[in-house]
């Protein structure tokens, strides 16, 4: 059994391990006293260290702890742990580290699995990398960026034919529990054309992420992908630290010309991490319990996705978000359709029905669409989405036996062709559609051509 100046010299080795992914700040050096605990947060005093610098929290017969700043009030200073902080004792010294947080990135990374930290969770050795960028970055100038004018295969019908999604759009992925929403993006990373793959598996549960890469994603997905996993045991902070980290791997392949596809699983939990940072340090709550700074930080992460400078690469990005109990106007939600480049909804009706990937196409929509298509393929999509809409419409009527064939040209149409357009939504995991096919089957569909 190892005593506590043993995990200390163990917690000492892995700092020393992790200061090449930090940058030196030595104008705050005064060590302080912790005060207390409350809830999450702990108070100390005595030292001076900015918002997001990080300090070692070491108390006798303990483990040394890492904790970040996350706020301060008077000459009080507010740290969230990304450790346990079981034994901790008043008193203990508050030693500023003197460091900012960087992150390994390179093509040593592909292939590989990072925790919030970006330490490797593979067991397959360190990671064979050279360079390193800083956590936090600001977005581009938006009047920098390149327009989004092209299509991006992700192979998957539904999306590449009415739901068309361009290089650097960035779409919300809505759904409940259990309606597919894992398999679907683990569809699109095998089946994607871009060049590199980003997952970010965010405050889910810890079962799912072996899963998700052994049958979602696969060992050919994994090959050009970079997976960081911050599961829902983690503290918030290491939580929020792994959407970032995913975020700023992908800003890297970006800046070096690559089209990128970043898949955040979720984005929900990203912003209920803040709400547990931002009530454990005594910010009011707002709407339904979240605080402001839950919806001023979802903007900072999503704008840094997009389109890179001219001769740049693209981030093409999908952040699921979770809708408790099947209700789309969830604050998180709100807050995301209305940020992001596009909505696709996931239906559990439809997967009760056993269609699979589940997307209503009625509910759902693609912004940039107009922008990339012919207008022959955007008329041809409103087509399908209007017979599928008309359908619904009289769905409760044809089900009843209470329709009357003949009342509606177009509601006859609709209802002898749902069948075909049913069969078009749905796709096997393992089927791949590429965009040109999935345009050609739409064309067919929609015009008998």
């Amino acid at each position: 059994m190892t005593t506590p100046f043993e995990r200390r010299a163990s917690v000492a080795d892995r700092i020393k391990s992790y200061l090449p992914y930090t940058q030196a700040r030595p104008e705050y050096v005064a060590e302080g006293r912790l005060l207390r605990m409350v809830g999450l947060t702990l108070e100390a005093v005595g030292c001076k260290v900015p918002i997001g610098g990080h300090c070692t929290i070491r108390s006798p017969e303990v483990a040394d702890i890492e904790a970040e700043v996350v706020g301060f009030s008077d000459q009080k200073m507010y740290l969230m742990p990304i450790e346990p902080v079981s034994g901790v004792q008043p008193g203990a010294r508050v030693i500023p580290n003197r460091h900012v947080a960087r992150i390994p990135v390179g093509y040593g990374l592909l292939g590989r699995i990072l925790d919030g930290r970006g330490q490797p969770l593979d067991r397959k050795g360190p990671l064979q990398i050279t360079e390193y960028a800083p956590l936090h970055r600001e977005a581009i100038n938006p009047l920098e960026r390149n327009p989004i004018d092209e299509p991006l295969d992700v192979g998957v019908r539904a999306i590449n034919s009415v739901l068309t999604v361009g290089r650097g759009q960035r779409m919300g992925l809505f759904a409940g529990s259990g309606v597919g929403k894992s398999v679907l993006l683990g569809m699109m990373t095998r089946f994607t054309s871009a060049d590199i793959t980003v997952v970010g598996l965010i405050g889910e549960r810890g079962r799912e992420v072996k899963e998700f890469i052994e049958h979602s994603l696969g060992a050919e997905g994994l090959k050009r992908s970079v997976v960081v996993a911050s599961p829902a045991d983690d503290s918030p902070l290491m939580r929020m630290h792994g959407a970032m980290l995913a975020t700023a791997i992908a800003e890297y392949f970006r800046d070096q010309g690559k089209n990128v596809l970043l898949l955040m699983d979720s984005l929900t939990r990203y912003a209920q991490a803040q709400r547990e940072i931002a009530l454990a340090v005594g910010e009011p709550p707002a709407t339904k319990g979240y605080p402001p700074s839950v919806f001023a930080k979802i903007p900072q992460l999503v704008e840094r996705a997009g389109n890179g400078r001219e001769g740049g690469g693209s981030i093409t990005a999908f952040y699921t978000v979770l809708t408790e109990g099947d209700d789309v106007q969830d604050p998180v939600a709100d807050a995301a359709r209305a940020i992001l480049d596009g909505h696709i909804v996931l239906a559990r009706r439809l997967a009760e029905e056993g269609q699979y990937p589940a997307i209503d196409v009625e509910a759902s929509i693609s912004r940039a669409m107009p922008q990339i298509v012919t207008p022959e393929h955007l008329q041809q999509a409103q087509a399908l989405k209007r017979l599928y809409a008309r359908y619904q419409q009289s769905r409760d009527l044809i089900s009843v036996g209470a329709y009357v064939a003949g009342s509606d040209p177009e509601t006859d149409l609709a209802i002898k062709q749902i069948k075909p357009i049913r069969q078009f939504l749905a796709q096997g995991m393992l089927e791949k559609v590429d965009y040109q096919s999935a345009c050609q089957q739409l064309q067919k569909l929609t015009t008998g051509r």
